[in-house]
């Protein structure tokens, strides 16, 4: 064998145990992100929409605007209009209730339906993000760290609730801005959140995780023709720590029910997880390729060389 192929078949030989062993620098992949250990003990917030009342209320919208230090509310509670069209959380609003018409006749209650963020256990927005601005915690809430946010709105896009906002209105130092459960000031020491606390109709209970689920289907044994047989947030997207009982099918108010079971960053992680030996392979045979034609190019002027340096001595 040509000694310049050996050394190339050598080089990318070398590169591919070398990334099948780890020893190559592995980028970011969703794994790194993603898994968190699940706590049992985790919170969460259980959420029965059919004891909401909404209009003439929205206390939870109050509550959250004051815990977070934002602006309040724009429109009063027993202002109708703000349920004419569905609303999404903003970088000044992170919680909101829209009104949704009852899918079992006209002359039925409507649904009201808070809607915030649903701190999923493999969060999307925290595997989208390369920085880690946004982790899981052990306690349930998904946070953000502004610190080390480089303002990508990677998350933006990964999250399947379309919740986190960005602050576009500041062009000096724009945040991602969303619910975080209350975690610092409430969360973390084992206190409910400022919305769960302030709706006088017990629509929220926040507890262990476990016991919600355990308390929701006890809810709809005692009471079927009330609710839905299913629990929203218990699987979807892998489970996420606010989880809503309903009487009406969940796409009917607002919340996906074609995200599936499995935690959304399961998807690229087989994709990602090659990219250390395709990243070393590649590089590898390229430069294999050059070393190989830049040899071949040396011999054949070599040769040339000489075979002019033979013709000059016959000549002689």
């Amino acid at each position: 064998m040509d000694p310049s192929r050996r050394q190339f078949l050598k080089t990318a030989g070398v590169a591919a145990a070398a990334a099948a062993a780890g020893i190559v620098a592995k980028p970011l992949t969703a794994e790194a992100n993603v898994h968190v250990e699940a706590n049992p003990d985790r919170f969460g917030v259980l959420t029965d929409t059919t004891l909401c009342i909404g209009l003439n209320c929205r206390r939870c919208e109050i509550a959250c605007a004051k815990e977070n230090g934002n602006p309040p509310i724009d429109t009063p509670p027993e202002d109708e209009s703000v349920f004419d069209h569905l609303r999404r959380t903003h970088e000044n609003q992170f919680t909101v209730v829209n009104r949704y018409p009852n899918p079992h006749g006209a002359d039925k209650h409507p649904i009201y339906v808070k809607k915030q963020c649903m701190h999923c256990d493999e969060p999307a927005c925290s595997s989208a993000c390369f920085v880690k601005a946004l982790r899981k915690t052990k306690e349930g809430p998904v946070v953000y760290d502004a610190s080390v946010c480089v303002g990508c709105r990677y998350c933006m896009v990964a999250c399947p609730f379309d919740i986190p906002a960005y602050e576009y209105h500041n062009p000096t130092s724009p945040k991602v801005r969303k619910c975080t459960m209350c975690y610092a000031t409430r969360t973390s020491l084992g206190r409910k959140p400022a919305c769960v606390e302030a709706c006088p109709k017990e629509v929220m209970t926040f507890g262990k995780r476990s016991d919600l689920i355990k308390l929701a289907y006890e809810k709809i044994q005692a009471d079927p023709v009330r609710y839905e047989r299913h629990l929203y947030g218990e699987h979807e997207v892998g489970g996420t720590s606010w989880m809503f009982l309903s009487g009406a099918p969940f796409e009917k108010i607002g919340l996906p029910e074609h995200l599936g079971d499995v935690g959304l960053p399961e998807y690229p992680r087989n994709y990602l997880s090659a990219a250390p030996l395709v990243m070393a392979i590649w590089p590898a045979l390229w430069g294999g390729l050059y070393m190989f034609t830049k040899r071949r190019d040396e011999l054949e002027k070599q040769e040339k060389e000489k075979g002019h340096e033979t013709h000059d001595q016959e000549e002689k």
